[in-house]
């Protein structure tokens, strides 16, 4: 058996608890253990966070019609539960990523030095340490794409173990 869902959300700071609390229900209720939906449920309220404040064009730009400035305003997460794995895909309208980053050179997280910035910066750095594996694309004049995979483990009795 296998689950995905996909989810279309405003880009607004309080539609990151929805996707996150979606992604748990649907864990628990699968039988995923416990600490992996955690590890996961973390990582894609980083990658949501990310797309809410990096997703689309700043506050205020001018520009076309209006579904183009209603799709800047979105963005698009999908979960898939298949046997033993997890890939969760969050998709923006916004800039993309430097090339620097989509080839896989992620930044340190920040240091303590500057406490304005000790918070800003470190999810792609958080998604990456709790993810198996984690892809970064962009998507040219669309936006980018975090996509990230994990290996589940299972609770006794669980609906989707693999035999």
């Amino acid at each position: 058996m296998s689950i995905w869902w996909s989810l279309h959300l405003r880009r607004e700071a309080a539609s990151v608890p929805l996707a996150r609390r979606l992604l748990l229900g649907t864990m628990e209720t699968a039988g995923v253990d416990p600490d992996i939906s955690f590890d996961l449920s973390v990582a894609l309220s980083e990658a949501c966070a990310n797309a809410v404040e990096h997703g689309g064009p700043a506050a205020g730009a001018g520009g076309g019609a209006e579904s183009a400035a209603e799709a800047c305003a979105a963005y698009r997460v999908t979960a898939y539960l298949d046997g033993d794995c997890c890939r969760i895909e969050v998709t923006d309208s916004g800039p993309g990523f430097p090339a620097a980053t989509v080839a896989g050179h992620r930044p340190p997280p920040a240091g303590p030095s500057d406490p304005s910035e000790s918070e800003h910066g470190r999810g792609l750095w958080l998604i990456a340490e709790l993810a198996d594996h984690v892809r970064l694309r962009n998507r040219p004049g669309r936006g980018a794409v975090v996509s990230f995979d994990k290996i589940l483990k299972w609770r006794e009795g669980a609906l989707l173990k693999v035999s």
